[in-house]
């Protein structure tokens, strides 16, 4: 199943920053005609209306088309919008620059660099743009005062407010991008497991138990059939997490595990784990389930349950075969023969959870694991 992912979370954004450059320059050029009388160079405030006209056209046709490496060009727009900034220098007057209330030549056609820079890297991005701009005004004015302060104040604000607002447009897209993947490849695996749970797993535990029954050769193709019954079982099991946030349900892991000699029962609900410890987990139930297979007899049953207790997981494994001699399990150990303390004990402990075996020669086995829900 494909998943499209769907257009850049940051467009409107960009439409917006587009927008807000355009309708700046718009005030920009009318403060230039208002004031063109007044300037020390009429000509060259001319000049860099048309600059600031033609640079602005060419950002609103960049940043419509955003995309993910875009930095190194809001860069160069602030240095243009520094450099038209500076050119007041030349346009205005000195009293018009010092005392009259006369704006730059820019006025606030500025601020959209500090919204480009905000969507296009981030809040620090932002932030900085903004203070770049601020320390120009500040240059070219030559002096500080409580108006230019608060100007500082709203240009480093506002770029560092857009920016976290694209990064989070963009840390949303992504967790439902992988959501979405997530969504899929469990649906597709859910449903390859129910085709070969009705198909194949049922041709291989009816061959493994007619084998077993048979004996002599047949046994032998028996034991190769529950071989991949284990293998095709332990496939479809492993699916991936179904959450963004990398959780997995371990109830329906285990239900995967059921078949004619075993039993799994889980909450109706789902039982949410880390995809590791659900991965451990499972694989430690299905050693269980092996070991019955192997020692437990030819007709013994087996009952999976797994019970959600809130700050505890706990799954028990039992069946009803010929059960383990006292002190079985610890000679095993001793002789090097280690699946049960490796696949069970050393898994679940590496989770900080425990092992309990209760077992009677006769009356079968119980393993208790009991893990904690986080560590």
């Amino acid at each position: 199943m494909t998943v499209h992912v769907g257009r850049d979370p940051t467009l409107p954004l960009w439409r917006a920053a587009v927008l807000l450059r355009v309708l700046t320059l718009l005030f920009a050029l009318g403060v230039i005609v208002y004031h063109l009388d007044e300037y020390r160079r009429p000509w060259l405030a001319l000049v860099m209306g048309g600059v600031m006209t033609v640079w602005t056209v060419v950002v609103s046709v960049r940043y419509l088309r955003p995309a993910e490496k875009l930095l190194a060009f809001t860069v160069v727009d602030l240095a243009v919008c520094c450099a038209v900034m500076t050119s007041s220098r030349l346009i205005l007057t000195p009293p018009q620059l010092h005392g009259e209330p006369v704006p730059l030549i820019t006025t606030v056609w500025v601020t959209g660099v500090v919204a480009a820079g905000a969507v296009a890297a981030g809040p620090v991005a932002g932030g900085v743009f903004g203070g770049v701009v601020a320390a120009f005004n500040f240059g070219v004015r030559g002096y500080v005062d409580t108006d230019l302060t608060r100007d500082l104040m709203l240009l480093v604000g506002v770029g560092f407010v857009l920016g976290l607002a694209a990064s989070s447009s963009r840390r949303s897209a992504a967790r439902l991008a992988t959501a979405l993947r997530t969504e899929a490849a469990t649906a597709e695996r859910e449903r390859l497991a129910r085709s070969i749970h009705d198909s194949v797993l049922q041709v291989l535990a009816h061959v493994r138990r007619r084998g077993g029954e048979l004996g002599g050769d047949a046994a032998e193709l028996a034991k190769l059939a529950g071989e991949q019954e284990v293998a095709l079982r332990a496939l479809v099991s492993s699916a991936p997490a179904s959450t963004e946030s990398g959780a997995a349900d371990l109830g329906a892991r285990l239900k995967i595990l059921e078949t004619g000699r075993v039993s799994v029962s889980v909450p109706a609900t789902p039982v949410p784990l880390p995809a590791a410890t659900a991965n451990e987990l499972t694989s430690a139930v299905r050693e269980a389930l092996t070991n019955v297979d192997k020692h437990a007899g030819a007709s013994a049953k087996a009952w999976v349950l797994l019970e959600d207790l809130g700050s505890d997981i706990v799954v028990s494994v039992r069946d009803d075969g010929v059960g383990i001699a006292p002190g079985r399990v610890a000679e095993a150990e001793r002789e090097g023969r280690m699946g049960i303390a490796r696949s069970l004990r050393g898994r679940v402990a590496e989770l900080g959870g425990s092992v309990t075996l209760e077992t009677t020669p006769g009356e079968g086995v119980e393993w208790e694991l009991r893990v904690p829900r986080s560590r």
